[in-house]
């Protein structure tokens, strides 16, 4: 997305919910409506220092005169939660997308089962919101390292999503933790699972679900932090523009969007590991190395579209289209 299709907002109020997790509240300028959107969306934030990170609306969908992002402060991150907490303040003006979602409520389920980890619970409190809001069956467990880290546990009391609400922390009571086998039991029909948080977190549960018979269809993930890949054997290629024909050149050392944005072309990115989608582009030719996770197995092996932060190329050329996917 380019910079000039990002919306003029204003942090309305920053509150720190626990040590480390900052709530921030966007609305309009002039406090018009703002673009609707649908539980599990997130929002790309542009950010002091060139920086553009991805977080996720925790509010309720219905609200059209704000958006509510919930930051953990992460000091081995990249820069933009440091950023977020240091240099964003109450008054202040951003610029933000327009709300993207990959990450949405399965229509007509019979039951959803939210799983969030830690900060991961972002994305899940806006999902249990439209679902109570619906009065569909859902379940939230939210598994925290201790209760002051709970950062959302207050408004989780809410009589409207309280009686669905599970607490688990890590040195609370041992029947209070959680078990997936439990939790997850035997794979219900109609039945979806929706987890975020850690890479590790994530992985218990897609392991768990799938002994107990979930098929794939029926689960859901949102990652927020890739595993890292090794670049030791890492070739350059070439990349060809299919509108223009000019040729860019990709040095071992560099990424695809390293190499893109020198040569002058405008490629949007956010999270730089493969796991947002928002420098997803098409593939005209060629066959990409993927190293994202983003994209499914199926669309990874169709070879027509790789995410040039992290994917290279198999083949010594690939043809690209930069238009918008």
């Amino acid at each position: 997305m380019a910079s000039n299709d990002f919306l003029n907002v204003r942090v309305a109020s920053k509150q720190m919910l626990s040590k480390d997790t900052a709530l921030f509240e966007l609305v309009a300028e002039g406090d018009q409506q703002l673009p609707p959107f649908s539980a599990g969306a997130h929002v790309e934030v542009l950010l002091p220092g060139a920086l553009q990170r991805t977080y996720s609306l925790c509010n309720p969908p219905q609200e059209r005169h704000r958006y509510v992002l919930g930051v953990l402060r992460d000091a081995q991150s990249s820069g933009g939660s440091v950023a977020m907490h240091e240099q964003v303040h109450a008054g202040q003006r951003l610029r933000i997308s327009a709300p993207r979602n990959q990450f949405a409520l399965t229509p007509r389920a019979t039951h959803s089962i939210l799983l969030a980890g830690g900060i991961g619970i972002t994305p899940l409190l806006s999902m249990a919101w439209q679902l109570s809001h619906e009065q569909v069956s859902f379940e939230l467990h939210y598994c925290t390292r201790s209760a002051a880290l709970a950062a959302f546990a207050p408004t989780l009391t809410d009589p409207r999503l309280a009686p669905c609400v599970h607490l688990h922390t890590d040195d609370g009571p041992l029947d209070q933790r959680i078990d997936l086998s439990q939790v997850l039991g035997k794979a219900q029909p109609g039945a979806h699972v929706y987890v975020c948080g850690p890479q590790g977190f994530i992985e218990a549960v897609l392991q768990t679900a799938t002994q107990a018979s979930w098929r794939s269809e029926q689960l859901h993930k949102e990652l927020f932090k890739a595993e890292p890949i090794s670049t030791d054997g890492d070739t350059s290629f070439e990349i060809e523009i299919a509108s223009t024909g000019q040729i860019v050149q990709v040095p071992a050392n560099q990424t695809a969007v390293q190499a893109l944005t020198a040569a002058g072309l405008d490629i949007p990115v956010s999270c730089e590991q493969g796991i947002c989608g928002t420098c997803l582009t098409r593939v005209v030719s060629g066959t990409p190395l993927h190293r994202d996770q983003y994209l499914t197995d199926d669309e990874q092996a169709a070879n027509d579209q790789f995410t040039p932060c992290c994917s290279r190329a198999k083949t010594a050329r690939l043809v690209i289209d930069l238009a918008p996917i």
